[in-house]
């Protein structure tokens, strides 16, 4: 496992990291499976987990939880997340930030969190959707200010809404947020154009999340898939999102170089970029685990590679369905 430098924290965290969706919120996730993959994950290297609240109501948090306690001999970063009050992902232009993240209910859910993952002080608390018109409004960050003054919060970050990475970039100059979670992949390359140089400016930790863009950058999926009852990934592939999503897919597999397959290459593309911290597929079965865990090996894709993979940019406008 290779390990970055997270932003200003001047942490080192595993350029492969852990993304902690389906350990509550889909479906076929079995408490055994779910521990062993997340047990081997640590074995491997992985030190960075990416959770919410949201996930399960806590769920998650409670997994994460457990897994800390098995591991006291490691250092694990743990990162979580300020469910929106009023329980809508994304944001939308027209909330409030009254709504949304008012003083009082940031702090009752980090405390929230704080007992969930049963620790002092969490490492990277994150505001789970976000709206950059909030950035120099006094409430959110006086809250800020006050978890981080008691040592309950040792950094701040936001995941930024999908497809809309600039809508954050006042709220990143404030100086009160170190790092970000933004939609980066093969397909989303639009963090590069204005997001990413200010990070570096900034030096804000940067999470590449959602790699294999929700599967389809796994290559397994067909225009005939379909998901089980509750799986939100059946709101999310809807036919308008599905067809188009298979045909992009299909059409980076002539790229794949020889003993690499589709998923690898998605994952090198990213850890490609040295902009990114880590990147935090989701992972419920250890196959994927040791698979995904196996490609952080310091190696860039190819340059020529890399340039044919630019041209393979999917600028994507927000819907009803893309949640």
């Amino acid at each position: 496992m290779q390990y970055r430098t997270f932003g200003r924290t001047r942490w080192q965290v595993s350029e492969v990291g852990y993304g902690m969706w389906g350990m509550a919120g889909w479906t076929g996730s079995e408490g055994e499976e779910v521990n062993r993959a997340l047990d081997r994950s640590v074995e491997l290297g992985c030190n960075f987990f990416d959770t919410a609240w949201g996930y399960g109501e806590g769920l998650s948090e409670q997994i994460l939880n457990a897994l800390v306690k098995r591991h006291p001999e490691k250092k694990l970063y743990v990162a979580t997340k300020v469910p929106p009050k009023n329980r809508k992902w994304p944001s939308k232009p027209e909330f409030k930030l009254r709504d949304v993240f008012p003083a009082d209910y940031i702090i009752e859910y980090t405390e929230k969190s704080l007992q969930n993952l049963g620790v002092e002080t969490i490492e990277l608390q994150q505001f789970h959707v976000w709206e950059d018109a909030w950035a120099q409004q006094d409430e959110w960050k006086e809250a800020v200010t006050k978890l981080t003054q008691q040592g309950k919060v040792q950094a701040w970050g936001i995941s930024v809404n999908r497809w809309e990475p600039n809508n954050s970039l006042q709220t990143l100059q404030t100086g009160l947020m170190d790092a970000v979670q933004v939609i980066y992949n093969i397909f989303d390359q639009a963090p590069e154009d204005e997001l990413f140089p200010l990070c570096r400016k900034l030096n804000i930790g940067v999470i590449a999340r959602v790699p294999f863009d929700e599967g389809t950058l796994t290559g397994t999926m067909t225009k005939e898939t379909t998901f089980p009852a509750g799986d939100w990934r059946g709101t999310y592939f809807v036919p308008e999102n599905l067809h188009s999503s298979v045909e992009h897919a299909d059409a980076l597999k002539p790229l794949v170089p020889q003993g690499m397959d589709l998923p690898e290459m998605a994952l090198r593309f990213i850890l490609s970029n040295p902009d990114v911290a880590t990147t935090i597929p989701g992972m419920r079965k250890m196959r994927n685990v040791e698979a995904n865990m196996s490609v952080s090996v310091g190696k860039r894709l190819p340059e020529n590679l890399l340039k044919d993979l630019k041209n393979h940019r999917w600028d994507r406008e927000p819907t009803k369905w893309s949640q």
